[in-house]
């Protein structure tokens, strides 16, 4: 699909196909719903992504911001889901106060 788009005070024929096929690729690859607590403190983050290894890895070596604080991480849950779609709607759910207490029952049986 073509578009018009201003670029310095003219417009340029832009084709956006490209990006749309690698947007809706994103949105139908499996992802992984996670859960990691703070070895230091009472803290538990919820988060979502396509390569689980690497993501764990960015938390425990301090490369997320929110997390941070938090060192060092251990892995208390994971699921896996179809698609970024179906996936979000999980992580919603365990970002939920129902979800949050389920996992700290999770954490103390471990």
């Amino acid at each position: 699909m073509l578009e018009c788009l201003p670029a310095v005070g003219r417009a340029e024929l832009v084709d956006l196909s490209a990006d749309r096929q690698r947007a809706e690729n994103e949105i139908l690859k499996m992802v992984w719903i996670y859960a990691i607590s703070s070895l230091t403190s009472n803290y538990i983050y919820v988060g979502m992504t396509t390569d689980l290894e690497e993501r764990i890895a960015r938390h425990n070596n301090g490369r997320e911001k929110t997390t941070k604080p938090y060192l060092p991480f251990e892995l208390i849950f994971t699921e896996s889901r179809e698609n970024w779609i179906e996936g979000r709607k999980r992580e919603k759910y365990w970002k939920s106060g129902v979800g949050k207490e389920q996992l700290r029952k999770l954490k103390t049986k471990k």
